[in-house]
This record gives structure tokens, C-alpha cells and sequence, in this order.
């Protein structure tokens, strides 16, 4: 889940947690293919709106059932930020026929898994289960849509929860508040995009706070049939699973349209700086993103590929510069974070002990400017293009990943059948494209960085806010 943090050691702690992050985008983008990794379906939707897909898969005889609303952070408002993360939980409190906790030992008792989790476009809930009791997962998850219990007592255990999880797994790491704010607060303040400018973790202010007409008011909203896909995957008789989807979820009545959500996109806004102090860290540590297009921009294509070639894995420009040449990190990586939304082409760099942040930034720069001086080759293109292939097919081989990438398609999309044809607009993509993204999106005024220094550094970097980055290069 984006949003949660598993704890490491202070050095550690930012390379897990933006790995994750960049991971997450990579995949979020998901990938199409028009022979390798295909993913066959078919596609409808019931009377109330519900889209169903279907991907019969009979190499195994698990089946997956995962389903997602089309909510999560961009939905939320001043106030009500983390509601979608609290309905996370919420929603594994029990509901009319499904006592509290029993959706995770049902599925458990049958030799199952379950889970959830929320980002920025949508929150999903997922069963894998053998292939003889997908009835059970889609009764279960017909019955919380259709009786969720939204009461007094299980809005305030899961606020609780959620405030714990929050202190536990996010405030209380190092390098997490900067991470959070480059990646949210920071690079989209001057959008009018208020749902991207916040994590989908949520504020603990505002989940306390929350009342249970609020809570209700945003199940009523967003937790409907016409606000939801259903995907199953695996190996199931279509005939019977139809059957079992109309018999559990037909009935449930359609609901309201739920408000419409906006973001106004600048790529050349100002550049942007702000300094963390961390309690928590042990070395300074530069986060840096720049605005890109939505997911199912063109410029996708080529963004996704410089994405590879200039931050992932130890053989790409940026840890080979920082890390293996300057010796000034000790870890460097970027990645791209696809929305529905404006997305963000985001970077990290963890400084070796003894290097400032404003040196490990001026390196940064110095590689980003080098993009545009001497501009990837077409060897490097095509080592991009086969990593990222390779992990695209890859993540395509599970029943779950499947679904996952199917129900990615049809929210960020604006046609599921892109779900495969997308291999051949990566493979199309050439240097020139490389050049054009680079030089349009790649540039300071477009760019936010954050610093996080340990408070024992004493502070440094520039003030919050700051409107003008140091100067390149820098002592180390």
C-alpha cells in the first residue's frame, strides 16, 4: 500500500519507502501487450451500473476477486482527508450477514488471502481464494456494498486504528515527512488540484474529528455499485461466475453520481523549496519531482521509459553519477507516479556521511541538465525498453497482478482494450521522444525539492518556501 511504511533503520527508511513509492507508480502505469502478457477478458455491466470484468486463467486453481471504488485521496476535501484510508478499514467491520473481522477468517478459513489499500485515484479490496469458493469472495463482497455496518462504535475502534497506524508507521519514521511533502503538498501547490495535495494516508486531525454523519455521508457517496469495478481472474466457469455476480450484486441499487473531481495543470509554475528538520534521520537526504501528464497522456510512453533509464537500478545515470562515480549517496533512484491526475516524475538521493544536501541536489541538477546536453542513446532506449518489458510481462503472470492491471485500464484509461495495445506505443517510443518529454518537462520552473536534514546537522538547506534553488554543483 502506498501509504504504509514498514520501519527500518534511519539509513534505510528512505530508500524502502520511495523504492515503494516509485515501484508503485511503475506498476500503477500499469502496462498493455499485444502478444506477450496479453490478458484476455470480457466486459459488461449490470443494471445498477457495476462493471464487471472476467479473465479466465486455468493454469492454477485459484481465482481472484478484487474490486475496486473509484475513490481515494483526489475525492477528499479540506477536513476530510483520510476517509477513504478509514473506509479501508471500515470496511472489514462486518455488515448485515458478515460478523466484524469474519471477511478475513472466512477467506483465511478456506485457505485464502485478503486485503486492501488506498491511493490517490482509488481504494481496492482483493480475495484470492481456490478456485471452488470464488462464491464465497463475491458473496462477501456484495454483502459489505450492499449492509456495511457504518455505525458509532466501529467508526470510533477504526479511527483509533487508523490514528495509530498513522503515528506508528508514518510519523514516527525518518525521511518520511519530506518524502510526503515532495510528493504531495509541495510539487502540486500550485495546482488546483486539491486531492493530489495531500497523502492518502490521511491526517490524524481530521480522522478524529470526523463524525459519524460525515462517515456516513461519504460511504453513501463513493461505495456504490456505479462507483465500482468488479474484476475476477483465474480459473472459474464464466457461465457461473455471471450467475453469482447478478445473484449478489444485481439488487443493490444505484446511486447518485458522486462530484466530479478536476485538476488545473501547470508544468511551469516556479520552482519550489522546502527543509524539513528530522528528528528521526541520521544523513541529509534530497527529495525532487517534477509535474507530468496523466497516465493516459501519449507522453506517457516516453516518460516511462526515461523514468528506467535515468533512476532505476544500479546501472542508470543517476546511481551510477551519485553513487558509484561521486561517491556522494548512498542511494539514488527515480521513478514515475502515474494518475488519473497529473502525475509526478520523482527522485531521491540519500547522502553519504559528510555531504550536504545542497551539494547532493547540485549533482542531481548537473545529471538532469545532462539529459539535455548529451541526450539518451539508443542503446540506453533499448536497455529501457527491455527492463521495462521484462518486469511488464512479469507482472502480468499472477492472478492478482492481472486483475490489478485490469482494473487499472479501466479507471485511468479511456478504453479498457488499451490493456493490450500499449507494448507496441512503448516500443514505438525513439530518442527524439526522449528529447521532447526531457526538454518540456524537465525543467526548474517545474521542478520541487525538499530537503531533510537530521536535527542534530543543526538545521540547513534553505528556508521553507524558498522561491530560488541553490546554486549547481557545490562543495562536497
Amino acid at each position: 500500500m502506498k501509504h504504509r511504511i514498514a520501519r527500518r533503520s534511519a539509513t534505510l527508511a528512505l530508500t524502502t519507502l520511495a523504492v515503494a513509492f516509485i515501484s508503485g507508480g511503475l506498476h500503477a502505469q500499469g502496462s498493455g501487450a499485444d502478444a506477450a502478457g496479453s490478458i484476455p477478458y470480457q466486459t459488461y455491466r449490470l443494471d445498477n451500473g457495476l462493471q464487471v470484468i472476467l479473465s479466465e486463467d486455468h493454469s492454477t486453481p485459484i481465482t481472484a476477486v478484487d474490486i475496486w471504488y473509484h475513490v481515494g485521496a483526489r475525492n477528499e476535501t479540506k477536513g476530510r482527508y483520510g476517509f477513504a484510508h478509514l473506509f479501508e478499514h471500515m470496511m472489514f467491520q462486518g455488515s448485515a450477514h458478515v460478523g466484524k473481522t469474519e471477511h478475513l477468517t472466512r477467506i483465511e478459513a478456506v485457505g485464502g488471502s485478503v486485503n486492501g489499500s488506498t491511493t490517490e485515484d482509488r481504494t481496492n479490496y482483493f480475495e484470492i481464494v481456490p478456485a471452488d469458493r470464488v462464491n464465497l469472495a463475491l458473496w462477501m463482497e456484495a454483502d459489505r456494498m450492499r449492509s456495511l455496518a457504518v455505525n458509532q462504535a466501529n467508526m470510533e475502534n477504526q479511527q483509533k486504528t487508523v490514528s495509530e497506524e498513522l503515528r506508528q508507521r508514518i510519523n514516527n519514521q525518518p525521511y518520511s515527512s519530506a518524502f510526503l511533502l515532495a510528493s504531495y503538498a509541495a510539487t502540486y501547490h500550485s495546482m488546483n488540484c486539491p486531492g493530489y495535495a495531500h497523502p492518502p494516508s490521511g491526517s490524524i486531525e481530521d480522522v478524529q474529528a470526523a463524525t459519524l454523519e460525515d462517515v456516513k455521508a461519504f460511504h453513501s457517496t463513493y461505495y456504490q455499485p456505479d462507483n465500482a469495478t468488479l474484476t475476477v481472474v483465474g480459473d472459474f466457469d464464466p457461465k457461473q461466475v455471471k450467475g453469482f455476480i447478478e445473484q449478489y450484486f444485481g439488487g443493490i441499487p444505484r446511486a447518485a453520481a458522486p462530484p466530479s473531481t478536476t485538476c488545473e495543470v501547470s508544468y511551469s509554475p516556479g520552482f519550489r523549496m522546502d527543509t524539513v528538520e528530522d528528528s528521526k534521520a541520521n544523513v541529509p537526504a534530497v527529495m525532487w519531482s517534477y509535474r507530468v501528464p496523466p497516465d493516459s497522456s501519449p507522453d506517457h510512453y516516453p516518460l516511462a521509459l526515461l523514468a528506467v533509464l535515468f533512476g532505476q537500478g544500479q546501472s542508470s545515470r543517476l546511481y551510477r553519477s551519485l553513487v558509484n562515480d561521486a561517491g556522494a549517496a548512498l542511494q539514488a533512484s527515480a521513478g514515475l507516479d502515474s494518475r488519473v491526475g497529473p502525475g509526478l516524475l520523482f527522485g531521491f538521493a540519500l547522502a553519504n556521511q559528510g555531504v550536504g544536501a545542497d551539494s547532493l541536489l547540485g549533482l542531481v541538477r548537473d545529471q538532469v541538465e545532462r539529459l539535455k546536453t548529451d541526450p539518451p542513446t539508443e542503446a540506453e532506449l533499448r536497455k529501457a525498453r527491455n527492463t521495462f518489458e521484462s518486469n511488464y510481462v512479469e507482472g502480468r503472470q499472477r492472478v492478482l497482478s492481472k486483475a490489478e492491471t485490469l482494473e487499472h485500464y479501466a479507471l485511468f484509461r479511456p478504453d479498457l482494450s488499451e490493456v493490450n495495445q500499449d507494448l507496441s506505443r512503448f516500443e514505438a517510443v525513439t530518442v527524439d521522444d526522449l528529447k521532447r518529454v526531457i526538454d518540456r518537462y524537465l525543467n526548474p520552473d517545474n521542478m520541487t525539492v525538499v530537503y531533510d536534514i537530521p536535527l542534530d546537522l543543526g538545521g540547513g538547506g534553505p528556508a521553507a518556501g524558498d522561491s530560488a534553488g541553490p546554486a549547481k554543483g557545490g562543495d562536497r
